[in-house]
């Protein structure tokens, strides 16, 4: 049986993701009064087409930070794949919008931005013991000061 997200996270995704971009970002940027949540569009790696994540985020100065987790899944999730190939994004944090550059951090910051991240959302910690990849850590730029 394939490695997958759990049953009806798929549909929690998409009716999250609708509720998001069609509120104008009043509903769900919120996930709790700790942990905010953004809508990444990336285009696609393959078909070209924008493609909308809603995704738990983190800041670093004027930095996004990201993790490509997908629940602890052997494979990374889609909107990696799709950032590698075309790293400028757009993102909606709330009723803001952004256009970014994506990047992968390594060693060093790595290392501190997955510690920062793991303080908003402890579940990264259990994502990397179910999987034996390294999760990585997506770094979003501002384009514009």
């Amino acid at each position: 049986m394939p490695e997958s997200l759990p049953p009806g996270a798929k549909t929690l995704f998409k009716v999250h993701k609708l509720a998001y971009k069609y509120s104008g970002g009043l509903i769900g940027h919120y996930l709790t009064p700790s942990v905010k949540c953004l809508l990444l569009t990336t285009t696609g790696a393959k078909s070209g087409k924008e493609r909308i994540s809603p995704l738990v985020y983190g800041r670093d100065g004027k930095n996004i930070i990201l993790i490509a987790s997908q629940g602890g899944v052997s494979k990374n999730p889609p909107w990696y794949h799709n950032l590698l190939a075309h790293p400028e994004v757009h993102v909606q944090m709330g009723r803001s919008h952004s256009e970014m550059h994506a990047r992968i951090a390594t060693g060093r910051e790595r290392t501190r931005l997955w510690k920062s991240m793991v303080k908003i959302y402890g579940g990264y910690e259990g994502y990397q013991r179910k999987t034996t990849r390294t999760i990585p850590v997506v770094v979003l730029e501002p384009t514009k000061p």
